[in-house]
């Protein structure tokens, strides 16, 4: 099993060399078709890796992986709309904007990963956590369902005491996240960075209690998380030029969050097959999908 693990992450580090160091080494911003391609490519990649958990660790474990891979990067999705109003508000320069998704998926990374151990760590040494995390679930699944659209980052309490104690230069330079002037200045990109990050925090509290309800393997866990991460920085420019698109998608998103809290919840009465699940997640999104397709969203004036 430390094979995996250290494959596995031998192969995130060289994949996001390659992006970084050659396919986006000068900064630019990604066309449609580019993203799309990219995104195919994670997708793709991710499938194969489902292939390879098949045969190396048996048809049960590609299911999980499978079904907290689709999980994972549709609630991941759902949150791109707050990636958006970061870049809107901070006036990232769409060359840029790619270079803050990167960094931002090394630090989600390592983020996820210390959410993953302490979960799975809680839920083994206080059984009754498995209670608390699905009735965050649902309640989230229900927040979700009735959110706003509105986000308000100048009131975020960390930004503001940040740019309070940080001095922060007032325009951007270059792709420098500091610059010195006598002493070390933040520029916006820093900010924009950090806010991401924090962004990120808060969806990582949603999913992965989400995945957690799926497997409690910390390797099934973790690949998936990663693998929706890596893609996510790609879907972000194909679908913020559709995002107005698929508006009911936040609503079939809030059923998802609602329906794996209550089969956590029900986890120690009736197991849920791990391909049920699946098969309904996947169902759900193209409803809401095709529902947004079918009845657009009224145009104002």
């Amino acid at each position: 099993m430390l094979l995996f693990w250290i494959l596995f992450n031998a192969f995130v580090l060289a994949m996001l060399a390659l992006d970084l160091g050659v396919f986006n080494r000068p900064a630019q911003k990604p066309d449609v078709h580019q993203a799309l391609a990219w995104s195919a490519a994670w997708i793709a990649l991710a499938a194969a890796f489902a292939g390879v958990l098949y045969f190396g660790q048996g048809r049960q474990a590609a299911l999980e992986f499978a079904t907290g891979y689709v999980v994972e990067l549709s609630l991941s999705a759902d949150n791109l709309f707050l990636f958006l109003v970061i870049f809107r508000y901070f006036q990232v320069p769409g060359e840029l904007q790619h270079k803050v998704l990167f960094w931002g998926v090394i630090g989600a990374i390592v983020a996820r990963g210390v959410f993953i151990l302490l979960g799975i760590t809680l839920i083994h040494a206080l059984h009754w956590m498995i209670y608390l995390f699905g009735a965050f679930l649902v309640w989230t699944g229900i927040r979700f369902f009735r959110k706003s659209a509105s986000v308000q980052l100048e009131q975020n309490p960390a930004l503001r005491l940040l740019r309070r104690y940080i001095p922060v230069t007032e325009s951007y330079k270059d792709e420098k996240f500091l610059v010195r002037r006598g002493r070390l200045y933040a520029t916006p990109l820093l900010i924009a960075l950090l806010a991401l990050e924090m962004a990120d925090l808060l969806l990582a509290t949603d999913s992965i209690p989400a995945v957690l309800a799926i497997t409690l393997k910390p390797f099934i866990v973790y690949s998936s998380n990663v693998f929706a991460v890596l893609g996510l920085r790609s879907l972000f420019f194909v679908l913020a030029s559709v995002m107005d698109v698929f508006h009911y998608l936040h609503y079939g998103l809030s059923l998802i969050l609602v329906l794996i809290g209550v089969k956590m919840l029900l986890s120690d009465y009736y197991q849920v097959p791990t391909g049920v699940t699946l098969l309904v997640v996947a169902g759900i999104l193209l409803v809401s999908t095709f529902a947004s397709v079918v009845r657009p969203k009224a145009k104002t004036i």
